[in-house]
Parts: C-alpha cells; sequence; structure tokens
C-alpha cells in the first residue's frame, strides 16, 4: 500500500516538474512574440500621420491584399483566429500550420491600420497557438501533449495582450468546452499565462487598468443589484444579436457569387463610406472610445449615441465577413461597454462607468460563453469591488445568450435550461435545440386550449346574431 503511494507521489511530482517547465518555456517564448506583434501594432498606429489623407481610405485595397495573403500562403489563417485554434484542439490535437505565424501577424496589422474593425487578441492566441504546435513537432511530442501545450499557448496568447493573466489563462481553458473546464490543464495554463504576461511587461508593455472604486466596501444596495439584473438580461440580449449579426453576415457575403477579391473591395469601400457617415470612431480596436466609455467622469463619453453598439457591430461585421484579418474579443469589448453606456443612461446616469465595465465583461461572457474568465477579467481590470455585481451580469447575460456563440467549433457540453432538450458533445452550431417533451406538451395543451376558447366564442357570437 505504501509502495503504490509513493509510486503515485512520485508519478504527480514528475509531471507537475515537466508541465512547470514547459508551460514556462511556452509562455516566456510566446510572450516575446505577442510582444513583437503589439509593437509592430503600436508603430504601424504611429505611422498613419505620415499618409495625407484619411488612412481609412486604404481599407478596400487593404482588405484585398488580406484575402490574397491568406488564400495564397495560409488559408487557416482565415477569419479572427480564435475560432480556427478550437477547431485544431478539438479535430487535430492542435496541430497548427507554421505559415499562420507569420501570416496571421501581418495580415492583421494592415487591417487594423487601414481601419478595419477587428481586434488584435485573436491572432495573438494563434499566434501563440500556432509557437506550441511547431515547438511540440520539433520535439517530437504525442498528440495528447501537443494538444495540452497548445491550449497554454492560447492562455498565453490571451494573458499577454488582455494584460490579464488569470482571466487570460481562464479564458484559454474555458472557451473549448461550454460547461466543462479541463482541469489537467489548469496549472500550465495559469504557468504559461503569468509567464507569457511577465515577459510582455518586461519587454516594455504598457497595460491599461481602469480603477473603479464604486465602493469601498462591499456593500448589500439592493436596488443596484436589481438594475445590475436587468442588465445581465440586457447585455444577454445584446451578445445574441452580436453573434446572430456575425454569423448571419458571414453567411450572406460567402454566399454572393462573385469573386472574393471584388467583395473585399466593395466591403473595404462600404466601411469607408459608414466611417464618413458615423465618424471614425468604429474603425480599428477603439481602444480610445472604450476607455471614454470607462472614465468616471461622464464628460469624456458625452456625445456617444445609444447605437453606438450597434454601429461597432455592423462595422465589424462587415470588416470580418468579406475577408479582414484580426480578433473579435476587442470589438466585442467595445460593444459591450457601449451598450453598458446606453443601458446606464436609460437606468441609472449615477453610474454610467459601472455599466459600462459591466457590459465590457458581460457580453463577452455572453457571445463566448465565458463567465467565469469574464468575471475574473472584471476584478483585474476594474478592481475587487466590481466581483459580485460583475459576476451576477456576466452568469445571467451568459445563460440568456442562448446555445450560440461567436465561435462556432466550441463543443456544448450542457444545456442553459431545464426545460429546453439540447444535443451535447456536438460542436455548438451543429447541437440542436428544442423543448423538452413535457414541455411542449404543456405549450401544445395551452394552444388547444385557446383554440376551443377561441371556436366557442365564434360559436356563441354565431347563435347571439341568429
Amino acid at each position: 500500500m505504501l509502495q503504490k503511494h509513493i509510486t503515485e507521489q512520485t508519478a504527480i511530482f514528475f509531471s507537475v516538474l515537466k508541465w512547470v517547465f514547459l508551460s514556462s518555456l511556452i509562455g516566456v517564448i510566446i510572450g516575446g512574440v505577442v510582444t513583437l506583434f503589439l509593437k509592430i501594432l503600436q508603430y504601424s498606429d504611429q505611422s498613419r500621420a505620415l499618409i495625407p489623407f484619411h488612412y481609412y481610405y486604404l481599407l478596400p485595397f487593404a482588405l484585398v491584399m488580406t484575402v490574397w495573403l491568406v488564400k495564397t500562403f495560409a488559408p487557416t489563417a482565415e477569419g479572427h483566429g480564435t475560432e480556427k485554434v478550437i477547431d485544431a484542439v478539438h479535430k487535430d490535437y492542435g496541430r497548427i500550420n507554421l505559415a499562420v505565424i507569420p501570416i496571421k501577424l501581418l495580415t492583421t496589422v494592415i487591417t487594423i491600420f487601414s481601419g478595419g474593425s477587428v481586434g488584435k487578441e485573436g491572432p495573438a492566441a494563434q499566434i501563440g497557438a500556432g509557437v506550441a504546435s511547431g515547438l511540440s513537432t520539433m520535439l517530437k511530442f504525442s498528440k495528447q501533449d501537443r494538444k495540452k501545450l497548445v491550449i497554454c499557448g492560447i492562455s498565453a496568447g490571451f494573458a499577454s495582450v488582455f494584460g490579464t493573466p488569470i482571466a487570460g489563462a481562464i479564458f484559454g481553458v474555458e472557451v473549448l468546452i461550454i460547461g466543462v473546464i479541463m482541469y489537467d490543464v489548469l496549472l500550465p495554463s495559469f504557468i504559461a499565462g503569468f509567464a507569457a504576461f511577465t515577459t510582455a511587461q518586461l519587454l516594455g508593455i504598457d497595460y491599461t487598468y481602469f480603477d473603479l472604486h464604486f465602493y469601498q466596501d462591499v456593500s448589500l444596495d439592493l436596488p443596484l443589484i436589481a438594475k445590475v439584473v436587468l442588465g445581465g438580461l440586457f447585455f444577454g440580449f445584446i451578445s445574441d444579436i452580436l453573434v446572430t449579426s456575425l454569423n448571419k453576415s458571414h453567411h450572406y457575403i460567402k454566399n454572393i457569387p462573385i469573386n472574393p477579391y471584388y467583395k473585399a473591395f466593395g466591403g473595404g469601400v462600404s466601411v469607408v463610406i459608414l466611417a464618413l457617415i458615423f465618424g471614425e470612431q468604429y474603425l480599428g480596436l477603439s481602444l480610445d472610445g472604450i476607455a471614454n466609455i470607462l472614465n468616471p467622469d461622464p464628460q469624456f463619453a458625452q456625445g456617444l449615441p445609444w447605437y453606438a453598439f450597434l454601429l461597432k457591430t455592423l462595422f465589424t461585421s462587415l470588416t470580418l465577413g468579406v475577408g479582414g484579418s484580426g480578433g473579435i474579443i476587442t470589438p466585442i469589448f467595445y460593444i459591450g461597454a457601449s451598450s453598458g453606456h446606453a443601458f446606464g443612461t436609460f437606468i441609472d446616469p449615477q453610474h454610467l462607468a459601472l455599466f459600462g465595465a459591466l457590459g465590457f465583461v458581460s457580453v463577452l461572457a455572453g457571445a463566448t460563453n465565458a463567465p467565469i474568465a469574464a468575471t475574473i477579467m472584471a476584478v483585474e481590470l476594474f478592481g475587487l469591488e466590481m466581483a459580485h455585481y460583475a459576476a451576477l451580469s456576466a452568469v445571467i447575460s451568459f445563460l440568456i445568450s442562448g446555445h450560440r456563440s461567436v465561435f462556432p467549433s466550441q463543443i456544448l457540453a450542457m444545456k442553459k435550461s431545464e426545460m429546453l432538450e439540447v444535443q451535447v458533445g456536438e460542436e455548438i452550431d451543429k447541437a440542436e435545440v428544442g423543448l423538452e417533451n413535457k414541455e411542449r406538451n404543456k405549450i401544445q395543451s395551452i394552444r388547444d386550449r385557446i383554440q376551443q376558447q377561441r371556436e366557442s366564442r365564434y360559436e356563441k357570437h354565431k347563435k347571439d346574431k341568429k
């Protein structure tokens, strides 16, 4: 008995030691690569001032170039990055073409530089996963170890871009399977996330945090809690609108029977026209807009239209739909923050920054099915005082958004209501959802009763006329 115990503990010790070393190594490497990516993005942003006209006039040509680069050199670099990584983890043990790394970096920089409404975290996750996959192949790791290391790469990519090592690590694990967290990957993901985040900081990456001290103590404020619950419901519906818009626009644009380069150019022209009509704040990363919304001084977000989140959804859907390269999470941040600002304007103008912050994390939770990572992100970005409100709003948004996601390759392992019959174990876009038989029978019984009452009233009306 003692020998078995010693054998078990020894095996666990060496396994932990192995993954501490590997995840630290991969975290440092990915932190360095992502830092290069972020520095190039920063330099390209500063270079816009050298252009003698509005930088976004280049967008139609940039999108054509992006489509050509992806089609020619790395077809799996298409889209917003994270989706392809999730698909690779589930279907091919995390095997990723190394050509994705330079192509994804280049096409994302081109798209964001020219004003495409995309984010930077999806490419960082795809770059991180690509580095981990390449290292696994070089060292001849088993399929299971490669899959595990690639998940560490995803977490490291998110952590080094967000500046939130815990939330980034959890997000990289939570986003794979809805309703299940892979505990065997938690330790290496945490270590990889911390290593990548620390490396990026040491190499000169500055992160933005928002110190939102709404309360100095965690007090019970029932009216505010009620508004937060309403906010969670609202953000769930916003998440649904976002996911539906992205999926429908991608489907419709894909089925337009013209050359993809014409689509890219036409989509770019459409975004330019929209920018000329509604303003430049919906182009690119929109980080300044997010900072203004989350500033406790309401003057910074003055003039923001209530429908800003709809416009950002439109800009993002068009950019990605016609072939732009970049992430979806940063646009989700703006859509969430601006929808929270709109909600706060109508419901509670005294807490505009609070509801902007809640929208920031709650739409993330609803659109990506990652409420735990979203709650932790709220704490890391906004402070401990946000924890209880963020958890409540994020979980409600996650449930209300239904069985859909901006990442169609997520595996569905739970149903969000006991009244529904859901096919679990499938990719979320393929899972069939319907009412449970007993609930269907209840609804049918109510319909039959209503129909009988209508017929009875009709017969009575006929008799009265006679």
